[in-house]
């Protein structure tokens, strides 16, 4: 694919969700604040939620996460780390797929580098228009939707506004179906086959879908996907959502209690995998990793394993390629 290019640049905005600057009570109170604020995150009346979260949950809440944090903390959070290598592994791979040089900036919705400065850094590169890519392949307001308010937020303190094309989801893309079945393949080949694949997906609350969030439906359509590239019959596979937060429902079955009871059921062994993340964090390094393992032992199961994310994999830098390119057609 070649660009015809005179004074126009290209640059992508590559987008997760955040992480702390730190390790640390403080650095972690003021990302979680950043978060729990946001609308699309916690849609409760604010003259309710503020309370709560200044009063209960950032006291309370902080220490613990930070503790956690500090367990998977490596000179940087795992996020920013793997992000930064996939925006450098995705520019050379544009270059090499359109011929020409398209900066890559990586950007949170939350904490830093902020997506105020990533579109900043490109327009300092010459970038007039910009594709948008948040690393979430099933489309929820929770996410890809914080993505586009906090874009057009950045926008608005801007004079000349670049052109942007954002995408929006990638659930079904064969590039990324072929690349989680192959992350599986390897660890199978290398690790053996359990008993059963579970694909763990991050929750919402249920609200929300009934509300009309199409989450759970691309989470679905992805497990069946993979399920059916691996040629996986329907007992040897399941669908779970983790991480919730709060009284109220969120999708379900849950992934902790699905992990009390598999053992139970004749599940000795288990792979465990997070399609909904494309790099690994606190939530699969940690809690999926560490916390649910025990859950699932304890319970009596005999051997657990979790599938990483995809991460900077050539499988996954080939397909965020090809997703970029798709927007740059007809431009």
């Amino acid at each position: 694919m070649e660009l015809q290019r005179t004074t126009e640049q290209y640059g992508v905005l590559l987008v997760n969700l955040g992480t702390p600057d730190e390790p640390t009570p403080k650095a972690v109170r003021r990302y979680l604040k950043q978060f729990l604020s946001d609308r699309r995150v916690v849609d409760l009346p604010r003259v309710l939620w503020w309370p709560l979260l200044n009063g209960i949950i950032l006291p309370t809440r902080s220490p613990k996460v930070a503790h956690a944090y500090q367990t998977i903390w490596q000179d940087d959070s795992p996020l920013r780390r793997i992000g930064l290598a996939q925006a450098k592994s995705l520019q050379e791979k544009l270059e090499f797929i359109v011929g020409g040089e398209i900066p890559v900036e990586l950007a949170m919705t939350y904490g830093n580098p902020s997506i105020p400065a990533g579109i900043e850094k490109l327009q300092q590169a010459g970038v007039k228009r910009i594709v948008v890519l948040p690393l979430y392949p099933q489309y929820s307001a929770t996410t890809t939707g914080s993505v586009l308010d906090a874009v057009a937020k950045a926008l608005a303190d801007i004079r000349h506004v670049p052109e942007v094309r954002m995408v929006h989801d990638y659930y079904q893309h064969p590039l990324y179906i072929n690349a989680l079945a192959g992350s599986v393949k390897s660890h199978w080949q290398q690790h053996g086959q359990a008993d059963k694949l579970l694909m763990s997906f991050h929750g919402i609350p249920q609200r929300y879908a009934r509300l009309g969030d199409p989450y759970p439906t691309h989470c679905e359509a992805t497990a069946k996907g993979v399920a059916d590239a691996l040629g996986l019959a329907d007992d040897q596979w399941q669908l779970t959502y983790q991480s919730r937060f709060g009284k109220e429902p969120w999708l379900q079955p849950y992934t902790d209690e699905t992990l009390e009871q598999l053992p139970k059921q004749g599940v000795k062994s288990l792979d465990i995998m997070c399609p909904a993340f494309a790099a690994d964090c606190l939530e699969t390094l940690e809690e999926i990793a560490v916390e649910n393992r025990d859950v699932f032992m304890d319970a009596g199961g005999e051997r657990y394993q979790y599938i990483h994310a995809l991460n900077e994999s050539p499988c996954h830098i080939k397909l965020l390629a090809q997703l970029v390119a798709d927007q740059l057609t007809g431009w």
